[in-house]
């Protein structure tokens, strides 16, 4: 049970919602945004005193039963009860290391996808492998030392162009946020990870952004349809996202596609027939 964070989400849970959202009176005497504390307690139907001392980290862990009428209480959704058990320590956690093996099925897989740039994510944003087109639309990771392969890192402490930052594409500020949320469930499944641990202090520590977005406590992101990328040789490159979770790893397979014969399928495959090294074409 991490009491900090549990109380920190209950306290950002209560404040985000409003009298009339759970149908209370708003009233003209709130002097703080959100709901009471003492209200939350009566909708969950447990006492004040209790709903308190969880808010401040000091209360011994709930049962699944309140967790349940808090949940109901502050209107979370799946992925935020999911969250708010896992920081109650009533959901299973991970104690070890979270995986960075890619299966060889799904090495093999990235190889059988010649117009679709294909690449597997770890649970920390860690580029684990890639195939050619993914070099090619991204950057050449092999050339990369391991840590900076990762997404997470890149996206909030560069390198980026500032005309093109995060490989240019029109989602930047959206993947952040959906880094930040990622990172926070790695994290409460992984508490004892030093590779997750480290890397949310070192993000906490030298971005700003980063700590701001982490304080707001949001825990469920919005899927990503299509995105485009502004290649330095090609251009434009309008593609379609298709992020699909290795559950067994917490991994994710993520696919860049484009319908045949449109622009972005055309983008493609010239980036396929120059390869991962553009350097030549930039000069």
């Amino acid at each position: 049970m991490d009491k900090q964070e549990l109380g920190a989400f209950l306290r950002s849970r209560r404040e985000r919602l409003r009298p009339e959202d759970v149908g209370l009176p708003s009233g003209s005497r709130r002097r703080t945004p959100g709901l009471r504390r003492e209200e939350v307690a009566v909708l969950a139907h447990i006492s004040t005193e209790y709903y308190v001392r969880l808010e401040q980290g000091r209360a011994p862990r709930p049962s699944g039963e309140v967790l349940a009428g808090i949940g109901d209480a502050l209107r979370l959704t799946d992925a935020e009860s999911d969250h708010l058990h896992l920081l109650a320590g009533t959901a299973p956690s991970r104690t070890g290391l979270h995986p960075r093996d890619v299966r060889p099925s799904i090495l093999a897989l990235l190889e059988r996808l010649p117009q679709t740039a294909a690449f597997v994510t770890s649970a920390i944003f860690e580029v684990l492998a890639w195939n050619d087109l993914a070099a090619a639309l991204m950057e050449d990771f092999a050339q990369l030392a391991p840590k900076d392969r990762n997404l997470a890192r890149r996206a909030f402490l560069g390198p980026a162009r500032a005309d093109a930052p995060l490989y240019g594409v029109s989602d930047a500020a959206e993947f952040r946020l959906n880094v930040v949320m990622g990172l926070r469930s790695t994290l409460a499944q992984y508490p004892s990870d030093p590779g997750v641990t480290e890397l949310v202090d070192e993000l906490r520590d030298a971005s700003p952004e980063f700590a701001r977005l982490w304080e707001r406590q949001d825990v469920q992101a919005e899927p990503t349809l299509t995105k485009t990328f502004r290649h330095p040789v090609v251009g434009e490159i309008t593609v379609d996202c298709d992020s699909l979770a290795l559950t067994d790893r917490d991994q994710h397979l993520v696919l860049y596609s484009a319908p045949p014969g449109s622009p972005g399928a055309e983008a493609l495959a010239l980036l396929n027939v120059l390869g991962a090294d553009t350097s030549d074409y930039l000069r």
